[in-house]
């Protein structure tokens, strides 16, 4: 360009005056830097991007001197065209030591030029237009031309797909596939990423088959990316069929991809893929590590195989492989989920004792335990414990201490709790309100449950099936069914599908009323919707046909229970002995009661004052 330049020089005025503005500006740079062109309003009026460029490209001026100069029209004149900073980008790759601009400096200093250039709407151009003007700045400097075409292309790829720019990243790609440029393994790995992060899966696939096709080296690292965000999405078969195909290429998978496959199997509850994958790992002597254990633990514990997930934790300390805090925290959830709050807790102080520092995560999983048994003392004691640490209580434990309390009566200090976290600045969410309305309607403080409920939506939090549900509730304890018929409809419309507790709270009082007609239609209402009626549904219907007197219907009733599966609880014998001693059926009644006892099942002092009131209606 330079030599087109001397070219017109002679006949172009214009072409002179910028010419010697720019060599004014380069002599200036040489003698006393950039900030000292802020004393030279003149020259600098007649500054354009020509002029830049002549600056920029003087091969008497170092990088630094040049950047410097770059930096300073940018800030104080006008934003430099694309070819500026291309050729800035020439400049500083060309760079050596003498310009003082150490290797991982220029380093920064180019991909800071090269984001500049991709984020920048006014400098976004076709890749066919980059490539020219890179062209052009090989041609000016007479540097290596494939090689920085290699440096600029590769670095321009990995900037696009750093700031998620997967079109323009792609692109580049193609054209330096186009024009024979190396690929760099690297470079694909961290647009695999990123497309990976981004949530694109398909992307991720394409991408990769592209590079298999381009013969682009594959390493395991590549693959394992592509290979997690196929199992994350449940797609573990495809991620199997890739796996092979790349075995067959010598490109052998570590524990990083088995890793991947075990947590895609665990999420779709397939416990045999998990045990092929536990097979394939040992036949290609791929041992566990740290992360496959604590996998394997959390799994089985959220698949409720409390034995299995003891089992992995004590194969691991077999093999002497040191469990971390997740391991831990792991298989003391699993216990804490399981009731054996003992062993959770012993668990908890192997961990300290071994200097390992317990998380929010621990403590959330420790006081969910002791919530759940009911000692929310121990509860306490235990957010004492964290808080001293300074590890604070985050929304979830919160929710937990508050579903803890009311579960056990103490609903005064749930909503103590409640005010507390909102004076922390944390919202109260729907979980918390439900829990808080459902304590206050076990203790019968229905009106102050009502309001909750009323206060939640004012404030912006929607409801969902459970608070629709215990609105539900409240209107049928208060035999107010047009209006739990209405919270219903309404319930429906804003798409929350009502569950078996909601049908059972509409059942329940339909057949406390004695309307068993609407009772037994709606039992087969849910079941027509795939929902399947459980104990509580077969109580409330044998509860409200004893009160009506039907008791060979509630019989019916009672005796179908175990062809579905259902084992009578104590409130089920209750009913249905209150039914039979109301009729003066006493024989029948004690059948049941004998019945009730040889189950394991204990009786409360309701069924026993009913079986000796139906005794004394008998001898009447």
């Amino acid at each position: 360009m330079l030599s087109v330049l001397r070219r017109e020089f002679s006949s172009n005025p214009s072409l002179k005056l910028e010419q010697e503005v720019a060599r004014k500006i380069s002599k200036t740079l040489l003698n006393s830097g950039a900030e000292s062109l802020q004393m030279m309003p003149s020259l600098l009026s007649s500054l354009n991007s020509q002029t830049v460029q002549l600056v920029l490209s003087n091969h008497t001026l170092t990088a630094e001197t040049c950047l410097d100069f770059f930096y300073f029209v940018k800030k104080n004149y006008q934003k430099p065209d694309l070819r500026a900073y291309i050729t800035m980008i020439s400049k500083l790759y060309r760079s050596r030591k003498p310009d003082k601009l150490q290797k991982c400096q220029k380093f920064d200093e180019m991909r800071n030029l090269f984001n500049c250039v991709a984020v920048d709407g006014d400098l976004r151009v076709p890749v066919t237009v980059i490539a020219s003007l890179v062209e052009d700045a090989c041609s000016e400097s007479k540097c290596n031309r494939d090689k920085f075409m290699e440096k600029f292309f590769d670095i321009l790829f990995r900037v696009y797909a750093d700031n998620k720019m997967f079109g323009e990243a792609l692109e580049v790609f193609e054209h330096m596939a186009k024009k024979g440029l190396h690929l760099d393994e690297r470079s694909c790995l961290i647009y695999l990423l990123a497309l990976r992060r981004g949530g694109q899966v398909d992307s991720c696939l394409r991408f990769f088959r592209r590079m298999v096709d381009l013969d682009v080296e594959v390493t395991v690292y590549s693959l394992t990316i592509l290979l997690d965000g196929l199992c994350k999405r449940g797609e573990v078969e495809v991620g199997r069929k890739l796996m092979e195909e790349a075995a067959a290429k010598g490109v052998k998978a570590n524990v990083v991809t088995y890793n991947a496959f075990i947590e895609g199997y665990f999420k779709r509850l397939d416990l045999g893929g998990v045990k092929e994958i536990l097979k394939l790992m040992e036949k290609e002597g791929v041992a566990s590590n740290v992360v496959t254990y604590t996998l394997l633990i959390h799994g089985y514990s959220n698949m409720g195989k409390v034995e299995e997930a003891q089992r992995v934790f004590d194969e691991m300390r077999e093999k002497r492989i040191e469990a971390d805090v997740y391991v831990y925290t792991s298989i003391i959830s699993c216990n804490c989920r399981s009731g054996k709050v003992k062993r959770a807790l012993a668990l908890f102080d192997e961990m300290t004792d071994k200097g390992l520092i317990p998380n929010a995560h621990t403590y959330g999983a420790l006081i969910h335990g002791v919530c759940k048994a009911g000692q929310m003392e121990a509860a306490q004691m235990l957010v004492n414990e964290m808080q001293s640490k300074g590890i604070d209580l985050n929304p979830v434990i919160f929710n937990t201490l508050i579903d803890g309390y009311c579960e056990s009566g103490m609903v005064d200090e749930a909503l103590r709790l409640q005010f507390v976290m909102e004076k922390k600045g944390l919202e109260s969410d729907v979980f918390a309100y439900n829990s808080i309305a459902s304590g206050l309607c076990k203790l019968n403080r229905i009106d102050e449950a009502k309001g909750l409920l009323f206060a939640m939506v004012e404030r912006g939090v929607s409801p969902n099936t459970m608070s629709f549900t215990t609105s539900i509730d409240i209107y049928c304890k208060e035999g107010n069914f047009v209006e739990a018929k209405r919270v219903f409809r309404e319930m429906e419309e804003k798409g929350n599908v009502p569950n078996i507790i909601t049908y059972n709270a509409l059942i329940d009082g339909y057949s406390k009323r004695g309307n068993m007609k609407e009772a037994h239609k709606l039992k087969n209402e849910l079941e027509n919707r795939g929902l399947i009626p459980d104990v509580y549904t077969f109580t409330s219907l044998i509860h409200g046909e004893c009160i009506d007197g039907k008791v060979d219907k509630a019989l019916k009733l009672f005796n179908e229970m175990p062809h579905r599966g259902l084992v009578p609880n104590v409130v089920t014998y209750t009913a249905m002995i209150s039914g039979l001693s109301k009729v003066g059926k006493s024989l029948e009644a004690f059948k049941l009661y004998d019945e009730m006892k040889e189950k394991g099942i204990t009786p409360d002092d309701t069924a026993y004052s009913l079986l000796v009131g139906s005794l004394h209606s008998a001898n009447v």
